[in-house]
């Protein structure tokens, strides 16, 4: 059981029904590299490694240099092991990333590749990425992305690059803002109080900017897309980090978009989309 607080998706992931489509094993079908030569070496990594999970994920990983970048990821990684993340290709292991977090299949998107390895969104961090050697991962295809605005308060889902629905929200509050940059869906989990409306949260793979902003109930969990029991407060920075939906939308949401799915959060993008 994951503990949490009234404006922060911090409880117990539900797993999905069943595994996403398989587009690629990686064990079968390599990065494409220009030749075998490329591929950076991986060094050993030790077993004492921490491992990614719930709570703030290990320092020394690199930046997202294009946190903002609003270009759909059409791949995620499936972990099918214990996999060493390390902090670029040929570098050094900083952790390692597993399956599952709290029982939850994971799937991350993939962000860039290099030397035959791959970057991904590392979970319970905000612009980072973990970089991959080949092997012990699938590729699945990603073809879903939410993109968030915070000047004029507004969600957009996007499927296959094309705007498909937006909606109103409500963002977090100053002093504690809903993180900037590229994150994803990490898993869904039950409303654990009728504040939210008795719609399910999604849980995003990004945690408040300052841990020390957030009441001391919320320290420890991600920020999450969720509903509230009422949308009187729609258009107006009220939450704690969260993205506040209505639920019909939040509804949609949850039928359309499954976990791995990218999410960024931007101030305003250069065209509004056509179903604002």
């Amino acid at each position: 059981m994951l503990v949490g607080g009234s404006a922060y998706a911090g409880w117990a992931l539900t797993p999905s029904a069943g595994p996403a489509p398989v587009a690629r094993p990686s064990d079968q079908v390599p990065v494409p590299t220009e030749s075998a030569e490329t591929v950076a070496p991986a060094a050993p990594a030790p077993d004492d490694l921490p491992e990614i999970d719930y709570d703030p994920a290990p320092v020394g990983f690199p930046d997202d240099p294009d946190a903002l970048d609003t270009t759909p990821l059409t791949e995620g990684v499936r972990p099918q092991r214990r996999l060493a993340a390390y902090d670029g290709p040929g570098g050094r292991p900083i952790a390692f990333l597993m399956p599952t977090i709290s029982g939850v299949d994971l799937t991350v998107p993939v962000a860039r590749r290099e030397a035959g390895w791959t970057a991904v969104l590392l979970p319970s961090a905000n612009r980072k990425l973990a970089w991959l050697p080949p092997g012990g991962f699938d590729t699945v295809e990603l073809r879903d992305q939410i993109v968030v605005e915070r000047v004029p308060y507004r969600l957009t889902w996007y499927r296959d690059g094309v705007a498909k629905r937006s909606w109103r929200v409500s963002l977090g509050q100053r002093g504690q803002e809903t993180p900037l940059g590229r994150t994803f869906v990490l898993g869904r989990t039950p409303p654990p109080e009728s504040v939210y409306g008795g719609v399910d949260i999604y849980a995003l793979g990004s945690v408040p900017d300052d841990p020390e902003s957030v009441p001391a109930g919320l320290r420890g969990a991600h920020i999450g897309i969720h509903t509230w029991y009422h949308d009187g407060e729609l258009g107006r920075q009220t939450t704690n980090g969260c993205i506040r939906l209505t639920p019909s939308g939040q509804r949609l949401l949850l039928k359309e978009v499954p976990p791995g799915s990218p999410v960024t959060v931007v101030d305003t993008l250069p065209t509004p989309p056509p179903t604002a």
